[in-house]
């Protein structure tokens, strides 16, 4: 994610839009306090290899690449912006258990294929994200988009509802064991 130096390409594919992130460096690293407000997190597959500050218990780096290992447990992922967003979106709809912080692109394919019909909420953010870099300094310049964080699975919605953060929750799909029980939120 690279927010001093963004160029985005626009694709129309099906009717809906795709946006492709062109240019960048995309090892940017968030904020500790919105980790903290989520609860303890379990994986982080998308860790950064110089890490200021824990974002879970066990930790993937992009030498490990932490979509070709086992996932296990309540999952973070803020995940490299662009072209491989989809992969991990993908991967958290499919593990059904974690966080994950994209950009707040609701019109795309991606959120119409791993957020609309699969996650239980999203936190729309109040402004922007002032993301750090590896050294731990917050750059001046924010990013070029508003971000969300998306819950897979009941409890991590929960958790993103009551977590204090400021913003706007949007309840999604119940889980299939909520559905079967005949329950709704």
């Amino acid at each position: 994610m690279n927010f001093l130096n963004q160029n985005f390409q626009n694709e129309r594919r099906d009717g809906l839009m795709f946006f492709q992130e062109t240019v960048g460096k995309e090892e940017w690293l968030t904020p500790p306090e919105m980790i903290r407000a989520l609860g303890e997190f379990d994986l982080d597959p998308c860790a950064s290899i110089i890490q200021p500050w824990e974002t879970a218990k066990k930790h993937y780096t992009i030498e490990d690449d932490g979509l070709s290992h086992r996932w296990e447990g309540r999952v973070w992922c803020n995940p490299p912006y662009g072209n491989q967003t989809q992969f991990w979106l993908r991967r958290m709809a499919a593990h059904g258990n974690g966080i994950v912080l994209v950009f707040a692109r609701t019109e795309t394919m991606n959120f119409f294929r791993y957020v609309w019909p699969k996650a239980q909420g999203i936190m729309f953010l109040k402004g922007r994200i002032f993301f750090y870099d590896v050294t731990a300094i917050r750059p001046k310049n924010g990013p070029g988009a508003p971000s969300c964080l998306v819950a897979y699975g009941d409890e991590n919605a929960l958790m993103l509802k009551e977590s204090g953060l400021e913003g706007q929750y949007l309840a999604l799909n119940s889980s299939k064991k909520e559905m079967q029980n005949g329950k709704k939120r």
